[in-house]
């Protein structure tokens, strides 16, 4: 596919970035590339469950969020991606700071792709890790 993020998807991605529930999460782009995407999000009271440390559904929505975009960015203007599999280990508990998720690829074929994403804290500890496995669509 290509090397650099297309202009037509980051246009949908930014535009996207302001309304869905990626912005209700906070969501920041820092790195959008096809073979890498690099998310942050800064921890805040709304984003944690009722014993104060960040709710494992906000990670398997940045995970999603991650390998959706990432996946999206490789097909380019061929196609559309959605997910159809979410499996987010968690693996340390987090009660403030920002978040990094970076999203790469395991596999990259015609009619599936499957994507790793490693979420960490400020201290660069892992905090949770998923997986999202893709349908390309034509």
């Amino acid at each position: 596919m290509s090397d650099t993020a297309d202009s037509d998807v980051m246009d949908r991605i930014r535009a996207h970035s302001g309304i869905g529930f990626g912005s209700n999460i906070g969501i920041e782009y820092a790195e959008v590339t096809p073979d890498k995407v690099v998310v942050t999000v800064a921890v805040k009271p709304h984003l944690h469950q009722p014993y104060g440390i960040v709710h494992g559904g906000v990670y398997c929505a940045i995970v999603e969020e991650v390998a959706s975009v990432a996946g999206a960015v490789w097909l380019g203007g061929e196609g559309k991606v959605v997910g159809v599999n979410n499996s987010t280990d968690f693996l340390r508990a987090v009660t403030e700071g920002t978040l990094t998720a970076t999203g790469t690829p395991v596999h990259r074929g015609r009619s599936q792709q499957l994507w790793r994403v490693e979420i960490t804290d400020d201290r660069g500890r892992t905090a949770a890790v998923g997986q999202v496995r893709l349908a390309n669509l034509q």
